[in-house]
C-alpha cells in the first residue's frame, strides 16, 4: 500500500460549541486529503479525463482534537476493482499518535466528460496498491 501524508494544525475556524474539531471539518479534511492524494499520483491526463465520487462513507470517530494541536492524516487505497476503490483516511495526534478518526469510503471511477461510471484500469490501479 501506498500512504499519502499531510499535517493540519487545529484553527479557531475548525471548532464547534464545545471547542473541539467539528465532526463536519473532519470530513471536509477526509475529502481534501483524498482529493490531495489523487492530484499528487495521476498524471495530468488521468486528472483530466476522470473524477472521482463518493458512493459510501462509514466514519469511526475515536477521539477528539482541539485549537492548536497538530493532527496527522494518513490515507491509502485497501482495494480496488471494477469501478470502485476502498480509501482509508486515518486521522492522529501528532504528538501522541493516538488515533482520532477512522473513515473507511468507497469512491467510484466516472469519466469527467460523460459522468457515467467507468472502471479502473491497470494504470490507475498501480497508482495506488
Amino acid at each position: 500500500m501506498k500512504y499519502f501524508t499531510k499535517h493540519i494544525v487545529v484553527k479557531k475556524e475548525d471548532l464547534d460549541d464545545l471547542d473541539h474539531v467539528n465532526n463536519v471539518r473532519y470530513i471536509q479534511w477526509v475529502q481534501d486529503i483524498a482529493k490531495e492524494h489523487w492530484q499528487a499520483e495521476a498524471t495530468r491526463e488521468m486528472i483530466d479525463k476522470y473524477i472521482w465520487m463518493v458512493r459510501s462513507n462509514y466514519i469511526e470517530y475515536k477521539g477528539q482534537a482541539f485549537l492548536g494541536e497538530t493532527l496527522t492524516l494518513k490515507t491509502f487505497i485497501k482495494e480496488a476493482s471494477g469501478a470502485i476503490s476502498l480509501r482509508i483516511v486515518e486521522i492522529y495526534h501528532q504528538e501522541s499518535q493516538k488515533i482520532i478518526l477512522r473513515s473507511t469510503a468507497e469512491w467510484c471511477l466516472m469519466d469527467k466528460q460523460s459522468k457515467r461510471v467507468t472502471r479502473l484500469t491497470k494504470e490507475l490501479t498501480n497508482l495506488f496498491t
